[in-house]
């Protein structure tokens, strides 16, 4: 009696504490509650898949030849850096192609000491066949190049999941597909515009100076409407001094609302980059204008003390993503390293962009390769439909199982319905998340869940035929259908892990439901039925058995 009483209490507390970890997956009922339980109570539940809740599915594709090209560009600041610091003039050093660097000089007794600078950079091999007295030319190494596409992917993964973060959605799935794609997907957004703007975003920002002294500067318009950048740059390219670049500032007319672009001859020496940043707030101006405040790391304050006390009364553009968004005069040196990026902004504009600053920048643009919206209204059918199915297989299944089995099949049919509650709330004490795919998981559970009572009721059927009493005949049919069971659930077992280890999102979720409802079913089969059949053949002696 003990050994029935200890289970009774064990299928007792499973059940309770599956029912508790369900209560916040039903919010109506959960709301209703004291706010002493909701304190003790989880406060997540199960959490609805994308095809189930609605939002939006991304594959974005990395643009890995531009990763290597920014980082070539990011090689040749340095190697100036260098160049200065150790006082070899030279006329320029540029990126030519995807992975070259040319530096050109007049004095060919300079061409050694540009070579022992150049030994420094070990990622770089010069390539001796397209070298004069007065020209050098290097290449990225090959392993070199490989690193930095490798690397890109896994960055923007991260730099990804960081933005995602802080904008703050549930249950994200953030994966790689393939070599260089990322697979993106964000149930329940609201503003997917924003989300895709704010994941798509490379936020490359950069410091640079004005180039003031250019006649052209002066020659270029105060502003122009929008989109007609494209005819001011082909207006004036071959006005442009080697070393510049015309860049635009996004200007909107406070009277009107309407948007005009101001064109800037901009340096392209990155003066500061922002992987020097250590934070991004969003802070409110004396005219109740919001603005992005920065702070830079030990190293940034350094180099933007040194910047700003070397071009005072010179004007500085702040540039993000070739995007000039503030382009001020600098008063004085600027110490502890703060500053600050204002413009045309909304509150939600400067939230967005502390959010891609403090996230970092990603390694290279990304390209969306398909963009999928899916409806809450499409997503409460999928549930509908998902409920519909359930119940009707599982009706199907009860009413097989009595017709059958009669007695004995009405008390399988009791843990079935302890299985799915088990199930449920398990899903929900794991904070999972629930698919469509993951719906056909727990209808194939339920088929499962009879299998192994027909197995022990078959057997029991057997034992009697051969005229053993009630209570031997049950036991022997549970102890020689145990092996046949367990055989079963683990193989099935193990391919579900398979699928969970090495799937994607939609059959991940079919292989949660599909391992934790195997898991669950062995025990509601072996140990619930069991311990009825105890209860009966101890209350009273049982001559004959219904099944």
């Amino acid at each position: 009696m003990k050994k029935v009483r200890g289970r009774l209490i064990l299928l007792s507390v499973v059940l309770i504490l599956s029912i508790v970890f369900f209560l916040p997956s039903y919010p109506r009922l959960y709301q209703s509650l004291p706010s002493w339980m909701k304190r003790v109570l989880p406060d997540k539940g199960i959490t609805l898949g994308l095809d189930l809740q609605g939002g939006i599915h991304l594959v974005l594709e990395v643009e890995e030849d531009r990763a290597v090209e920014i980082a070539v560009e990011r090689a040749v600041n340095a190697i100036q850096d260098q160049l200065v610091e150790k006082k070899i003039p030279v006329e320029s050093v540029r990126r030519t192609g995807q992975a070259q660097v040319t530096l050109a000089f007049q004095d060919k007794e300079l061409k050694a000491q540009i070579q022992k600078v150049m030994e420094e950079q070990e990622s770089f091999m010069e390539v001796e066949q397209l070298a004069t007295d007065t020209r050098l030319v290097y290449e990225l190494r090959e392993r070199e190049i490989k690193r930095i596409k490798d690397s890109a992917i896994k960055q923007a993964l991260e730099t990804i999941r960081n933005r995602i973060d802080q904008f703050g959605v549930a249950e994200p799935l953030i994966q790689q597909q393939g070599l260089k794609q990322i697979v993106v997907q964000l149930p329940g957004i609201k503003e997917p515009k924003r989300a895709k703007d704010l994941i798509k975003e490379t936020a490359l920002l950069e410091f640079k100076m004005l180039d003031e002294s250019s006649k052209l500067a002066m020659d270029l318009p105060e502003r122009i409407p929008k989109g007609k950048e494209g005819e001011i740059l082909k207006q004036f390219q071959s006005q442009v001094p080697e070393g510049d670049e015309i860049l635009f500032e996004r200007v909107a007319d406070k009277d009107t609302g309407r948007e005009f672009r101001r064109p800037y001859l901009v340096k392209k020496r990155v003066m500061l980059a922002g992987d020097v940043l250590s934070d991004a707030q969003v802070s409110i101006g004396q005219f109740n204008d919001p603005y992005v405040a920065v702070s830079f790391d030990s190293k940034g304050a350094r180099e933007f003390d040194r910047i700003t006390a070397e071009n005072v009364k010179k004007r500085m553009a702040i540039v993000l993503d070739n995007t000039i968004y503030s382009a001020p005069v600098i008063q004085e040196r600027i110490s502890g390293g703060r500053a600050q990026i204002s413009g045309s902004f909304t509150i939600q504009e400067a939230n967005d962009l502390a959010i891609v600053l403090r996230a970092g920048a990603l390694p290279a643009p990304l390209k969306i390769i398909q963009d999928l919206t899916v409806g809450p209204s499409l997503g409460q059918d999928s549930i509908d439909k998902g409920i519909r199915s359930t119940l009707v297989a599982g009706a199907l299944v009860v009413l097989f199982m009595v017709i059958y089995y009669r007695l004995s099949g009405l008390i399988a049919d009791c843990a079935l319905a302890l299985n799915l509650i088990c199930l449920i709330g398990a899903l929900a004490g794991l904070n999972a998340t629930l698919t469509l795919p993951g719906i056909a998981g727990i209808i194939l559970t339920m088929g499962m869940g009879v299998d192994s009572n027909v197995l022990i009721f078959e057997r029991i059927r057997e034992e009697l035929r051969q005229g053993r009493p009630v209570r031997l005949a049950v036991d022997g049919g549970y102890d020689k259908a145990l092996l046949t069971i367990i055989d079963s659930h683990v193989t099935t077992l193990i391919t579900g892990l398979v699928l969970f280890l090495f799937g994607t999102g939609p059959i991940k979720g079919f292989a949660v439901t599909l391992c934790l409802g195997i898991a669950i079913n062995l025990f509601t089969a072996l140990v619930g039925t069991k311990v009825v059949f105890d209860v009966i053949n101890q209350r009273q002696k049982v001559e004959h058995l219904s099944i």
